[in-house]
Parts: structure tokens; C-alpha cells; sequence
């Protein structure tokens, strides 16, 4: 089978373990992401699968119109909405999805928030300049963190918070909130009083329709001016420019924030970038080498399957 394996920012799908598993095809890696249609056509055009890496490359219907080869997606994590999957279904194309164990995303939502609160980039750059100290850090003991959204990630983020000695607040919807609940956090009473009373917000939701946006500018307002609010979910969660006014106002004080709603950025084209109360990373959470070999071998399993008659971690 034709495989096509786009995204590859590192060059370093051809270097797991798991990639042993694709021998038997033909496969083609692409290092970059693409957006225009034609530049889509003329790479996908020959494949017979596409492995997605997350949400780097969106499949639409126009695109899927073109490609008369493609037999089957096998999308690396759980499937979004970055796939048109009723042109999927109306084309004959199988998806498939897989999924990861979300300890990269939490290690790298508790390292963002510890660099964050102690000014820790800032003060190794002050270093390389020839300076000494130029700040007071904070520490995340003591502080009110703050987890919107209690799925897989979100309780993990609760229970390496709770062993730093935070005190974890959390709020999300009803299901969520009771689930925290049994589990013995404490939740917060309104929208209002979480925005207001955190010291620290992780935003854990997936991207849905319902969830898009859920984040206005008026819950940012309502965060401390010394506050942080950490965003290694989908940049898409927060109403558009409502991050950059806020920092630019002084609520929430501080950010750390690791997605963007246009990826990849180059030549630092985003204003969040060039603020001193923001730390931007590029988009790191799940780009870990154990968590690769689970995305990367379900998906390339999936395809597998696939050739030999059984179709396994159907979407559609």
C-alpha cells in the first residue's frame, strides 16, 4: 500500500521503533505542513493512506474529491474535526483513529507553569547576556490552580498539582464537575468564582463546537492581574484576540501557552510571541518519543489491519 505520512517536522517517524511496522508498503514522509489545495492534491495524490499526525493537516471535502486512491485515514490520537468525515463516508474512505496516554501534554502543562511562575526563560536568557538575576519568582505550593475541564489530562494535571501542595479548583460541565467531586476536589460554584478566585487556569477541554470559544473576554477580566493562565489544549478555546487583549490589560497578568489557532508559526509571526507576559512553545505537548511510539503504532497497526480485511479503531 501507498502510504503518506505528512508532518513530519523532526524527521523522525522513520526513526521509531514502530516503524518497523510499514515495511511492507510504500511510504513517503513529507518534514513541513502545507495549506493550499493543489500543493494537498499533488502530495496525497498517489496515496492509498494517510497517516495525520494530530491536527496538522485538515482533510476537506474538495481535497477528498481529488484523491481517487485513498482507501484509508489513520489519524494518530483521537479523530477532530480537522477531517470532513461525511466526505470521508461519501467517498468510501475509511478513518480510523488510536490514542495516547496524555502524561506529555501533563508533564509539559506542569513545566509551563513552573517556567511561568519562576521567570525561568527570562532569567537563562539574562544569564547568556552576561546579566545575573532580574527577578522574584513565585512558587506553585500554597496557590489556587485552577482546571477547566476533568477529563484524562485534566485529573492528572489535579492529582501533580495536589503533590506540589496547590489547591486544586475545577470546573467544567456537570459530568466533570461531579466526577472531580467524587474523586475529592474541590469545585467551584460558578464560572464567575473560578475565573476570579484562581491563581493559575489549565484549560483541558477538547475542541467542539460547543467548546469553541468558551473562554470569553469577559472571563478573562475577571482573573487576577498577578494571575496565570495556561493554555495546552486548542488555542481555539478562547475567543479570538480575547488572550493578547487581556495580557495587554493585565488579566490575567501572565500566560503560558503552548497552541495556536494557525500552526506551525515561523519567523515568530504572532503578537503573543513578542509579549513579556507570555511564554510560547511550539506546541510540545504531545511530541515525546514514548508517546510517538503509542500514537505512530496504533495508527500505522490500524492500516495493517486494514490490508488484511479487518477494519479496527473505526471512526467511520
Amino acid at each position: 500500500m501507498r502510504v503518506v505520512i505528512p508532518d513530519d517536522y523532526q524527521d523522525c517517524v522513520r526513526h521509531l521503533k514502530c516503524f518497523d511496522k510499514l515495511k511492507q508498503h510504500e511510504v513517503t514522509i513529507y518534514n513541513d505542513t502545507v495549506h493550499h489545495l493543489e500543493e494537498l492534491v499533488h502530495r496525497f495524490k498517489d496515496a492509498q493512506a494517510i497517516v495525520l499526525t494530530r491536527e496538522r493537516t485538515t482533510i476537506k471535502r474538495e481535497l477528498l474529491e481529488r484523491l481517487p486512491n485513498l482507501q484509508i485515514i489513520s489519524q494518530t490520537g483521537k479523530m477532530a474535526s480537522h477531517v470532513d468525515l461525511k466526505a470521508c463516508q461519501d467517498h468510501n474512505v475509511v478513518v480510523t483513529e488510536g490514542r495516547g496516554s496524555g502524561r506529555a501534554t501533563t508533564e509539559l502543562t506542569i513545566l509551563l507553569t513552573l517556567a511561568a511562575l519562576r521567570n525561568f526563560v527570562p532569567e537563562v536568557n539574562r544569564l547568556k547576556d552576561g546579566q545575573w538575576q532580574g527577578s522574584v519568582g513565585r512558587q506553585l505550593y500554597g496557590k489556587i490552580l485552577g482546571v477547566y475541564g476533568f477529563g484524562r489530562i485534566g485529573e492528572q494535571i489535579c492529582e501533580l498539582g495536589q503533590a506540589f501542595g496547590a489547591k486544586i479548583l475545577v470546573w467544567g460541565r456537570a459530568s466533570s464537575l461531579q466526577k472531580a467531586h467524587e474523586k475529592g476536589f474541590t469545585v467551584a460554584k460558578s464560572k464567575e468564582e473560578f475565573f476570579s478566585q484562581c491563581d493559575i487556569i489549565s484549560l483541558q477541554l477538547r475542541l467542539t463546537p460547543e467548546t469553541k470559544y468558551i473562554v470569553t473576554a469577559q472571563d478573562l477580566a475577571l482573573m487576577k492581574s498577578n494571575s496565570l493562565l495556561v493554555n495546552t489544549s486548542r488555542a481555539e478555546l478562547i475567543e479570538k484576540d480575547a488572550l493578547l487583549q487581556g495580557l495587554q490589560n493585565g488579566h490575567p497578568g501572565y500566560a503560558a501557552v503552548d497552541v495556536y489557532e494557525s500552526e506551525p508559526i515561523y519567523n515568530a509571526n504572532n503578537p503573543l510571541i513578542h509579549l513579556p507576559n507570555c511564554l510560547c512553545s511550539p506546541h510540545l505537548g504531545f511530541v515525546e518519543q514514548e508517546n510517538y511510539e503509542t500514537y505512530f503504532g496504533i495508527a500505522f497497526d490500524n492500516i495493517n489491519a486494514f490490508c488484511d480485511g479487518q477494519i479496527v479503531n473505526r471512526v467511520i
